[in-house]
């Protein structure tokens, strides 16, 4: 018989065997999946619901955005934009308290938008900022910790990835996720420079001032920052507009990219290559997901875990906020413990309808997951920014960079406080959209 409990006990069979295997998230998704279907109804019916669902799944136009943005993200990567940023961000705010810490967070924003992924921005940026906090003395703790925690805005700021695969999955208009990030991304920055500077002034030998730029020198670094800003006018303004479609968009921002990386001669054939092989590379790690998470979809639709769970959690007799904390320490505890996009993946059908039961916006409600499940990006035992960061490093252990997260988990936290008490930091500006 089909109940719910098939679709819970698949889940959890799920998260043992990739916890106790250590397999690929997407294959366990469709392995469970696939035979949770065959359990439940019959070995036809689970080629033929996989067959129609994926086909229908990766015929879609709108699929197109993940490769798209991944690629602008690539070009910007392989033309080294992000060290023109961190040039123009250092001169701004090197020369105050743990001024390279906070420069790297506002690099790491920059870069995130038009980049949309935390592990490259955390390959990036700690390639380019550790060995200039290393010259100036700045302790391990705060500039790997401020890498790993700025490397993380890559999926809050857009153009995000995660954002996009929300969308996707819920049918929500990733135009509107994109603007309703905008502000919680900021704002997610701005703590975490407060934070950097924080520390500093507890431990003033962490953060050591830089040189001192004249404004002069200042406003010169001003156009090393102008392609980042013309590519995401670009997205941003297309979607307000209603020009592009978010695909086309990302098509429209990746031209610009490879135009600005030509005029400025900084693309070769070989970095070309390059960007379009890690896309590639990249773009199939994140498809592979997505199957897994259709066919596994499809099999808690059929159990009607989902629709139970909403319909459960609506009659309990407690306030809607303790619900979506609840909610949000999960995706906490379940970001520790396994890839962010994975898990939303994973919980995005059981979630997302008690969500709207609850009456929460599906725009905010996909805003502050996503910063939740970011989390899970620089905290034990996954944190795979923290890896990267630790691994580039060599010198840096794995224990000395979550060190330094710790002191910026706050700023998350508060993040979500705010976004809770004033859901109009996302709702306001999703509405601009038009589509």
């Amino acid at each position: 018989m089909i109940t719910p409990l098939t679709g819970l006990y698949g889940t959890l069979l799920m998260l043992a065997v990739m916890l106790l295997l250590k397999m690929p998230v997407g294959f366990v998704m469709a392995l469970i999946g696939f035979l949770g279907i065959i359990y439940s109804i019959s070995w036809d019916a689970a080629l033929g619901m996989i067959g129609t669902d994926l086909w229908q799944t990766f015929s879609s136009y709108g699929l197109t955005v993940i490769p798209m943005f991944i690629f602008m993200g690539q070009i910007c990567f392989y033309s080294e934009v992000n060290n023109r940023l961190y040039n123009a961000a250092y001169k701004w705010f090197g020369r105050i308290k743990g001024g390279l810490s906070i420069t790297t967070i506002m690099a790491c924003a920059g870069f995130a938008a038009i980049c949309g992924s935390n592990t490259a921005t955390a390959a990036t940026m700690t390639a380019v900022a550790l060995p200039e906090m290393k010259k100036y003395k700045y302790d391990p703790i705060l500039s790997s910790g401020s890498i790993a925690a700025g490397s993380t805005l890559g999926v809050v700021i857009p153009p995000s990835v995660v954002l996009v695969i929300y969308g996707l999955c819920t049918g929500e208009s990733i135009g509107k996720l994109f603007f309703g990030s905008f502000v919680p991304g900021l704002v997610l920055a701005g703590l975490m420079a407060i934070t950097a500077y924080t520390m500093c002034t507890l431990h003033p030998s962490w953060g050591p001032k830089g040189p001192k730029f004249s404004l002069i020198e200042k406003i010169k670094a001003l156009p090393d920052s102008i392609d980042m800003l013309l590519m995401f006018g670009i997205i941003m303004y297309s979607l307000y507009a209603g020009l592009f479609t978010p695909s086309e968009a990302g098509a429209a921002g990746s031209v610009v990219a490879i135009i600005i990386s030509l005029v400025r001669k900084k693309l070769t054939w070989k970095r070309f290559v390059g960007a379009v092989v890690d896309t590639l590379r990249i773009s199939c790690m994140i498809f592979l997901l997505v199957a897994g998470a259709v066919i596994f979809g499809r099999f808690l639709a059929i159990t009607r875990l989902p629709y139970e769970a909403a319909e459960w959690v609506a009659k309990l007799p407690v306030p809607n906020w303790m619900i979506l904390w609840s909610m949000l320490v999960i995706y906490i505890i379940g970001g520790c413990v396994m890839d962010a996009l994975a898990f939303l993946l994973i919980t995005v059908p059981i979630f997302y309808p008690v969500a709207q039961q609850m009456g929460y916006d599906p725009i905010w409600f996909g805003v502050i997951i996503t910063v939740v499940t970011t989390m899970g990006a620089v905290t034990p035992p996954v944190g795979i920014s923290a890896y990267i960061v630790s691994g580039m490093a060599k010198d840096i252990q794995l224990s000395t960079v979550f060190r330094g997260v710790v002191w910026f988990l706050p700023s998350y936290i508060i993040t979500m406080v705010l976004m809770e008490t004033f859901p109009q930091l996302v709702t306001f500006f999703a509405a601009l959209v038009k589509y």
